[in-house]
């Protein structure tokens, strides 16, 4: 390949470095670059990893809290909606009945 036809960007989103064929128009190399640090020491990123963790584990027990409940709040609903179906004097429309 000619060097002549082709020239290096750097993204200023992501900072990854592409090289681009002036002739084609198009990405024709594409260089990630290095992962950035987010802690500076280890033990800083063991109480991250360990507040992420205790994290999860409240949101899933949160959830299973809900998927305990969620048999009792459909069972409301329906009673709700029988309740309601049993006060109304006419029956709701079908779709068809508009026709």
């Amino acid at each position: 390949m000619d060097e002549q036809h082709s020239f290096v960007v750097t993204c200023p989103c992501c900072q990854a470095k592409l090289t681009i064929d002036a002739e084609l128009s198009a990405v024709i190399a594409h260089e990630v670059p290095p992962p950035k640090r987010t802690a500076d020491d280890l033990g800083s990123a063991f109480d991250k990893l360990r507040k992420q963790s205790a994290e999860r584990e409240e949101r899933f027990r949160q959830q299973m809290e809900a998927e305990r409940q969620k048999g009792k709040v459909l069972d409301r609903k329906f009673q709700e909606g029988m309740k309601k179906a049993k006060d109304s004097p006419d029956p709701p429309r079908r779709p068809f009945d508009y026709d």
